[in-house]
């Protein structure tokens, strides 16, 4: 699985989402200025972010979003999910009929194995989590400790 800045922009603004969660809604310019994401792509995010129930949306001067889940209850498997697609480095682990080779593949197994692995590690992790080691890090100065 390759990451790309959908995924870490759209993480990046649930953290940010996270420090606030339950100080109401926050605006997406103070968003994309604290994760330092790109405000017109922030928003095109954001969309994809409230169709997948992770957030609300609040139109309006004091409108802006915020998370409609717990910081702690939220998976970044499923965020990742919602984000960049199946967790599969390839699409045939999904999806046996896309497989171009005739009579099975020996490297599938591999690749099953890969996306479980990704899969499990992913689920142990959520953006409460990572909102908490984003604090331990400015704290420290820029430097995280274990």
């Amino acid at each position: 699985m390759k990451v790309s800045t959908k995924g870490d922009y759209g993480v990046r603004a649930l953290i940010e989402l996270a420090h606030h969660y339950g100080q109401g809604p926050m605006q997406s310019a103070e968003i994309a200025s604290r994760q330092e994401v790109p405000e017109p792509y922030l928003d095109q995010l954001l969309t994809t972010l409230r169709r997948a129930g992770f957030i609300r949306s609040v139109r309006g001067p004091q409108g802006g979003h915020a998370l409609i889940r717990q910081p702690g209850e939220l998976r970044l498997s499923e965020v990742m999910v919602a984000l960049e697609g199946s967790l599969a480095p390839l699409a045939c682990v999904d999806d046996p009929d896309a497989c171009t080779k005739t009579g099975g593949c020996v490297q599938r197994e591999v690749w099953e194995r890969v996306r479980d692995a990704t899969r499990e590690i992913l689920e142990h992790v959520t953006i409460g989590d990572l909102a908490e080691k984003e604090r331990q890090y400015n704290r420290n100065g820029g430097r995280y400790y274990i």
